[in-house]
């Protein structure tokens, strides 16, 4: 074969490939279509049954003004789904269209590559051309799930006592809802839940964060929380499962909840954390992340540690004062590079902590800057960092150095930054805590 025709093999074989590709990623997007319009309407047909069951409860009373208003809402959703599913539908002519073009160029290449000698030359230049012509490298653009409206009815159930009254504007249609998670973050035995407002003009009053396990039949939503804050710790969730989150929103000055966002599904790989069983002095819950300072041995202070060192650099540790009890001094709560037995408070070495009153200690020297005192619902979190990999000391040398880890911890809205060194490399650490009465009870997470 000439050089010439030599070229144009080689073109067309990469010319197939592209083909190849080209097919692949508009069969992916016609899956993600196909999604889309799933939604669009499996959440329209939802929006119909919710309509048609709260109507039904209704029409006894005023059946002829509910049919009215139904049909009205009805006519909506259809309205907003033939809206939504039209551009889905021009989308996925397009991408059949282009998976037909691709596939009969790959037919026209292939021929041309085991047509004879004296043809091959035509038939690869006319392949070469056509390939050229449909533009191998555009690809038409999917929307997000997100993106594509999840149709739903708002209804107020408490509308029978001024149905009358109410009728003519009961119920509306929306397309997206007005609130998304934003944010999964594992924590241990947990995950952090954060949501933000996506609709500028809905003004929310409250929030509601549901979850449940994923996959598991007959499972169903639960309510984790309802409140005003934007993000929440969901506790005791099961290490390495698929768990399920969504979050809806209660508008100002109404009564129905908002549609849900679109599911989100997180997971945390890490273990809760747990306190170290038979402590003298405490009594644990039965999932051992809450301990109970009790009056068994008032003459001492005990430290209760982790039941293993799994504090790591880079998560946040958490403890939450569910009791308390009478400030000292010598109360601590924090993290250690060891659990030594007989310790009768973290105010040692190798160890940083914070004492009920407020003082922060740093390898048993107290600090000069102290948070406020420790009481009822208190939180006080640690957060460290690794300021050096290898072990550094004051001539910079790589013997007989520390370790440097950087800690914030932070109670009351108000934190202390500061940089500590332990002798040795951890990848992990201990935590615990000690007080010298009783009464106090704190949760671990």
């Amino acid at each position: 074969m000439s050089v010439e025709v030599d070229s144009l093999v080689q073109e067309a074989k990469e010319n197939i490939e592209a083909a190849q590709n080209y097919r692949s990623e508009l069969q992916q997007r016609l899956h993600g279509l196909n999604q889309a319009r799933k939604q669009v309407r499996g959440s329209s047909s939802q929006a119909r049954e919710t309509l048609r069951r709260h109507f039904s409860e209704l029409q006894a009373t005023a059946t002829q003004l509910l049919t009215e208003r139904l049909a009205a809402l009805l006519a909506e959703v259809d309205a907003v789904e033939a809206a939504s599913v039209k551009p889905l539908d021009d989308c996925q002519s397009i991408i059949e269209h282009g998976v037909g073009q691709a596939d009969e160029l790959l037919r026209e290449g292939e021929a041309a590559l085991r047509c004879g000698l004296g043809e091959k030359e035509d038939k690869l230049g006319s392949f070469t051309k056509k390939a050229m012509h449909i533009q191998l490298d555009s690809l038409p653009e999917v929307p997000a799930l997100v993106d594509v409206p999840s149709v739903s009815a708002q209804l107020d159930d408490s509308l029978l006592g001024v149905l009358r009254d109410w009728v003519s504007r009961h119920g509306s249609i929306s397309s997206h809802p007005p609130v998304q998670i934003d944010e999964l973050q594992e924590r241990p035995g947990s995950i952090l839940v954060r949501w933000c407002k996506v609709d500028e003009d809905f003004t929310a009053a409250e929030y509601r964060l549901q979850y449940r396990r994923s996959g598991s039949r007959g499972s169903q939503y639960e309510d984790a929380c309802i409140g005003r804050d934007c993000e929440f710790l969901v506790l005791h969730l099961d290490p390495h499962t698929d768990y399920l989150f969504r979050v809806c929103a209660r508008g100002e000055g109404r009564t129905e909840w908002s549609a849900w966002s679109t599911p989100q599904t997180g997971y945390t790989t890490l273990p809760a954390l747990e306190w170290c069983p038979g402590t003298e002095g405490y009594i644990l819950s039965s999932r051992r992340n809450m301990a109970l300072r009790n009056d068994a041995t008032q003459a001492r202070c005990p430290v209760i540690y982790s039941n293993t060192p799994t504090y790591f650099c880079g998560q946040t540790l958490t403890f939450k004062i569910a009791a308390a009890g009478q400030v000292d001094r010598r109360d601590s709560l924090g993290v250690c590079v060891d659990n030594q037995k007989g310790a009768e408070s973290l105010q040692r070495d190798q160890a940083v902590c914070i004492s009920t009153n407020g003082a922060v200690f740093v390898n048993g020297k107290e600090m000069t800057n102290q948070l406020p005192a420790i009481s009822l619902g208190a939180t006080v979190t640690f957060d460290m960092e690794v300021v050096n990999m290898f072990p550094v000391s004051s001539n910079n040398s790589l013997n007989g150095g520390s370790f440097k880890l950087r800690v914030t911890i932070g109670s009351g809205n108000r934190e202390v930054v500061f940089d500590w060194l332990v002798d040795q490399a951890v990848d992990s650490l201990f935590f615990g805590c000690s007080f010298v009465h009783s009464g106090w009870k704190v949760l671990v997470y």
